[in-house]
């Protein structure tokens, strides 16, 4: 990971035979700070040494003279293995090339200064990586200690660097909760596990171990912050719209299409069934909705109806969102715990959407409660049973996911005695424009406007439209051009430019296909029908017939005006 910088070798050597006399290396050394004696064993003689071989006799030859003094060898290296091997650093290393040749010589003393640099600077660039991340992070020695601890981890954590550093982090943590002791007593990493370390913090944790020539020296982990997406999921479910009229769950289902109608018709069939229900279908296709009026069209609809999505949650607190954490498993402190989804949901309904973006390891812990009806909390140790119905949704690629492993296959099967397929909006467009006038009822009620007019070019551009986003999009094109509409029609200035491109639609409808001028033709008839049908039981009372049809009296009067109804008197 980092290279090792230039080993420091003193270069002020000689070689010499091991037959040179004393009396000559005296004189090298005067002159070299080594004298170094090749033969089949290489011996190294420092200069500040020379006492010792000063009182040598001078017509002794080196070798005798190393021999007399029992004088220990050097070992070689090349440069590679310096840092591969293990040294005898009793004498200085002689250290060589590829060819073989003598470069140099390391002393233990510079390579005890070498190392210290090195390792200060290795600890200059893990300092300035930890400080880099924008996550905790934390490492600890073989003992549990905290050798390292980031500026995000004090502000994480709350603990200051000075109060934890150098103490086992057992002191400050629920030890059997902390991912450094298990990957220390495991050697296992951790990916994407969800802690709760304080009573307003939540974490996702990455540990791995650090090792050295196969032991266990210490560990580090990173801790992602996630509070603030928990904090977003929470005012998400706080806020989540009810979808369909309580009383009338299925009405609010909008469609004539055979295909709409013959979802509706089994999901009218499954409300009163105690079973397990799969919705499949695009993004946006109106699967919520449908989940919806299959709870309060059944016997639970006075329990709760509680939601899910598995990918808006990351996987490592997906868990702890569904099953709950036991109070203090996390830390030292007293906390309560926190009960999951599925407990939110006893005796309701848990509505898990995207439920094949749900991780395969908590798609088994899942299965296991549905098999079993119980669970345990994270963290826990005691069984937890609740009964549910589960009413989950999955795009139409779920199947291809079973086949290829990547969604448990008795889990499917689990979900799958009741499946509803829902179509695109693409495909049934008969239902594009009373679901338009069911939202804009629905947005011109919500701020205070009144019911504004979609003139024919609207109505043929948003009939042409493929609607990717399918109902949720056409939803939120509605509720955009009723905020930006200030007067009674709505023009194509009102809606999105991509509906409104030039090959699909211009300002005098010459370029529109025909069936989409066709579809928006027998809208306004449809439209100018139930007016009159409406004026006709209320004996041409406009201010009735306009509460009859939910729309302002302002609107109808415009409506007929469009119409040419005005033969009818108030």
């Amino acid at each position: 990971m980092f290279e090792i910088g230039r080993i420091e070798m003193d270069h002020s050597f000689i070689l010499i035979e091991p037959c040179t006399p004393l009396m000559e290396i005296k004189s090298k050394l005067l002159q070299y700070h080594f004298v170094v004696v090749r033969g089949k064993a290489c011996y190294t003689i420092a200069n500040n040494e020379y006492k010792m071989v000063e009182l040598g006799e001078d017509s002794l030859s080196a070798i005798q003279w190393l021999e007399e003094m029992q004088w220990l060898p050097s070992a070689v290296f090349s440069m590679k293995e310096m840092f591969e091997g293990e040294a005898d650093w009793r004498r200085p290393i002689l250290i060589e090339n590829e060819e073989k040749n003598i470069i140099g010589v390391i002393t233990a003393d510079s390579w005890i200064k070498n190392l210290h640099t090195e390792n200060k600077k290795l600890a200059a660039y893990f300092h300035t990586l930890a400080e880099t991340v924008n996550d905790a992070v934390t490492a600890v020695n073989h003992e549990g200690k905290v050798i390292c601890w980031n500026t995000a981890a004090e502000r994480t954590y709350r603990i200051k660097r000075e109060d934890i550093l150098g103490r086992k982090i057992g002191d400050h943590f629920h030890a059997e909760s902390v991912m450094l002791h298990r990957i220390l007593n495991e050697g296992r990493p951790v990916r994407g596990e969800y802690h709760h370390p304080a009573k307003d913090t939540h974490v996702l944790i990455n540990a791995s171990p650090i090792i050295q020539d196969n032991k266990i020296i210490g560990g580090v982990a990173t801790e992602h912050d996630i509070t603030p997406i928990v904090r977003l999921n929470e005012e998400i479910d706080a806020s989540s719209p009810l979808l369909i009229h309580q009383d009338r769950p299925f009405s609010s289902m909008i469609g004539d299409s055979p295909e709409i109608q013959q979802a509706v018709k089994i999901a009218q069939k499954t409300a009163y069934a105690d079973i397990s229900v799969l919705l499949v279908g695009e993004h946006g296709s109106g699967k919520e909705m449908l989940a919806q009026a299959i709870h309060y069209g059944g016997p639970r609809s006075n329990k709760p109806f509680v939601s899910v999505n598995c990918s808006a949650i990351p996987s490592g607190l997906l868990e702890a969102e569904l099953f709950g954490y036991q109070g203090g498993a996390f830390t030292e402190e007293e906390q309560a715990g926190q009960p999951g989804k599925i407990e939110q949901a006893k005796e309701g309904t848990l509505f898990i959407a995207e439920i094949d973006q749900m991780p395969l390891d908590i798609q088994v812990k899942f299965l296991n409660y549905l098999q079993n009806q119980s669970f345990y909390h994270v963290g826990g140790t005691e069984l937890v049973t609740t009964r549910i119905r589960v009413i989950a949704t999955a795009s139409p690629e779920l199947e291809e996911l079973v086949q290829e492993g990547k969604f448990h296959k008795d889990l499917y099967y689990h979900l799958t005695v009741i499946k509803i397929d829902i179509p695109p909006l693409r495909q049934r467009k008969e239902d594009i424009m009373e679901l338009v006038q069911k939202f804009l009822k629905e947005f011109t009620i919500k701020y205070r406007k009144s019911m504004p007019v979609v003139s024919p070019e609207v109505g043929a551009a948003l009939m042409n439209y493929d609607w990717p986003g399918n109902v949720r999009e056409l939803r939120n094109v509605v509720e955009g051009f009723v905020l930006l509409n200030d007067g009674n029609v709505i023009t194509l200035e009102h809606i999105p430019q991509n509906i409104t491109t030039d090959n699909l639609v211009r300002g005098d409808g010459a370029s529109m296909p025909k069936e989409a001028v066709s579809k928006g033709k027998e809208y306004q008839k449809g439209e100018a029908l139930r007016i009159e049908e409406a004026l006709n039981k209320t004996y041409g009372n406009k201010s009735a017939a306009a509460k009859l049809l939910g729309i302002s009296r302002g609107t109808l009067y415009n409506k007929m005006k469009e119409y040419n109804m005005d033969s009818h008197k108030s």
